[in-house]
């Protein structure tokens, strides 16, 4: 059999193992990992490391102060999912560090399921809540009015409960296709889709589409949109909002983009070089999961201005930029409207 280099990175983005009728050997050496003679795994490591803590900790206060210490709002409904998604993700990533450094699973077959699972689940759900609060900033601009009326905490609870049942959903193959093989003395956690032909073409197509392509298009829409209504208020003024907006859609397009195109180079695995699919697969799983810190950073602290918000404390700074009456938009949409200075636009 020919084994593969297969890592568990951050989520399941290993490379694909194809394994025969061949019964399971048991093991004769004894592994080595030599992660730390690599240049590039150690470089990965030390990257998933700050993810992982800067992750943690900027999810953590952002649940901490939206769930504890401000009144419960539709934005900060909106912030405290997306915050718990990529907290758990983040809290999950001492599993794929340790296989990274170790070269090696360790942890048995369940969590190899049950890890890739969940992980799956929170970046399904990530991406879900992330089209969710762009397409309530664009109704909140666009009808500034019918979202003041009809924008209920219940409603947005709802919303946030839907995201996380078609995550689940999209999160499952993760649970029927992991398994976890000994070979030589080393086990590995893989993604085994020798059930069918189709199996590994129709989840990674399927990811595809569901994760990155159906909400990047929704992103860019809402955002134009915005960005339109913005100019016709003459809003232009203040470059804020198109720094802020410009920001997320690139965190989104540059953290994804790179994995589901290697992701996708894999299903014709023959084609291309070994080392190069590898490669990819492990930069672009880290540049994935820089996505779980980048969220709190871009859609908080990002959400005022920096030099007075740096004057306050943290707490009044993120109060600031998750109230649902943002100051600035609702600033500039009461001199196009009077019937739009309660409008909860913040951006």
């Amino acid at each position: 059999m020919d084994y593969l280099d297969d890592y568990s990175y951050p989520y399941d983005y290993n490379y694909s193992l194809e394994l025969n009728d061949t019964p399971l050997e048991l093991p004769v050496f004894t592994h080595k990992s030599t992660c730390s003679m690599e240049v590039l795994c150690v470089c990965l490591l030390v990257v998933s490391v700050v993810i992982f803590l800067l992750g943690f900790c900027g999810n953590a206060l952002v649940i901490w102060i939206s769930g504890f210490k401000m009144k419960r709002t539709v934005n900060t409904t909106w912030y405290l999912s997306l915050a718990i998604s990529d907290f758990v993700f983040c809290a999950f990533l001492p599993f794929s560090i340790t296989n990274m450094a170790m070269e090696e699973w360790i942890f048995g077959r369940f969590m190899c399921k049950f890890a890739s699972s969940v992980m799956f689940l929170n970046m399904f759900s990530s991406i879900f809540l992330l089209v969710v609060i762009s397409v309530d900033r664009c109704v909140s601009v666009v009808f500034p009015v019918w979202a003041q009326n009809h924008r209920t905490v219940n409603k947005a609870s709802i919303i946030v409960v839907f995201s996380w049942v078609f995550a689940i959903a999209l999160s499952f193959p993760s649970a029927i296709f992991r398994e976890v093989h000994t070979h030589m003395g080393r086990t590995i956690c893989f993604n085994n889709y020798t059930w069918d032909q189709y199996s590994h073409k129709t989840v990674a197509v399927s990811r595809f589409l569901a994760g990155f392509i159906m909400p990047f298009v929704i992103i860019i829409f809402c955002y134009s949109i915005i960005i339109l209504k913005l100019r016709t208020n003459r809003m232009t003024k203040s470059s804020k909002p198109f720094k802020v907006m410009t920001a997320l859609v690139a965190a989104f397009f540059v953290c994804w983009l790179p994995y589901h195109v290697f992701v996708l180079l894999e299903l014709n695995q023959q084609n291309y070089d070994h080392n190069i699919l590898i490669t990819g697969l492990k930069v672009g799983a880290s540049l994935a999961a820089a996505n779980s810190f980048l969220n709190p950073v871009l859609y908080v602290f990002m959400g005022n201005d920096f030099k007075q918000k740096f004057k306050n404390s943290v707490l009044s700074k993120m109060e600031n930029a998750m109230g649902d009456e943002g100051r600035t938009t609702s600033r500039y949409l009461s001199r196009s409207s009077s019937m739009d200075t309660r409008a909860s636009t913040h951006i």
